[in-house]
């Protein structure tokens, strides 16, 4: 397994903390719709992708999801491996969107690493920035832009994550998404349908205008 594929300062480690990884590391396949990660007491270690998507979404009291961001083939999910990090104080999950073949660095050899490490160390700051940049950039999107446009957006950008136009997407898992009510997602995709940018049919949500949807995003 040539890890310095999926690992980017593999070839920074000393030989030492190199064997460590290679002999601890674990190659799992997880299911579309598993769970991998379950909050703050849940670490599972530092989540190599070799290919598949992650989905990382937080959840309200009412049990209402919000995506913050997904994760595709060569990302590192490090919300996996919070235990290590104390400042993270907040609950985030982690599910499997498709089938997913991932590589996991048990938590108590990456923090052992981590604190001997700086490129390791350095490594993972970049990594955290990374995310609160994401996390950041959709609450301004909550905050300052209209639902029209952030659903606009969001069929825009599922579309080109897919590859087509025809999303296999319910009311519903948009609303999980985009942290919303069902009956909200449902009236503007009706008003989209009304202005022949889409066309809804059961389980699916058909782009018919993506220039359309994408004016109306920026």
């Amino acid at each position: 397994m040539n890890l310095s594929e999926y690992f980017p300062v593999w070839n920074k480690l000393t030989p030492e903390h190199q064997r460590l990884i290679a002999d601890s590391v674990m190659e799992r396949t997880v299911e579309k719709g598993a769970m991998i990660h379950r909050g703050g007491d849940d670490c599972a270690g530092l989540v190599l992708i070799k290919s598949g998507q992650l989905r990382a979404y937080m959840l309200s009291e009412e049990g209402r999801e919000v995506t913050l961001y997904r994760l595709f083939d060569y990302d590192i999910c490090l919300f996996t491996a919070s235990c290590i990090m104390s400042s993270i104080q907040f609950e985030i999950f982690i599910e499997a969107e498709k089938d997913t073949e991932i590589l996991v660095i048990p938590p108590y050899i990456y923090k052992n690493i981590m604190e001997q490490s700086a490129a390791c160390a350095n490594y993972t700051n970049e990594i955290m920035a990374t995310r609160f940049s994401d996390v950041m950039w959709l609450v301004e999107q909550v905050m300052w832009k209209s639902m029209d446009k952030r659903l606009a957006s969001f069929l825009v950008e599922e579309s080109r994550i897919e590859g087509t136009d025809k999303l296999a997407l319910t009311h519903e898992k948009i609303a999980n998404h985009m942290g919303t009510a069902r009956e909200v997602v449902t009236r503007m995709l009706k008003y989209f349908q009304s202005e022949e940018m889409v066309v809804l049919s059961r389980g699916y949500v058909e782009i018919t205008d993506a220039e359309a949807l994408e004016q109306l995003a920026e």
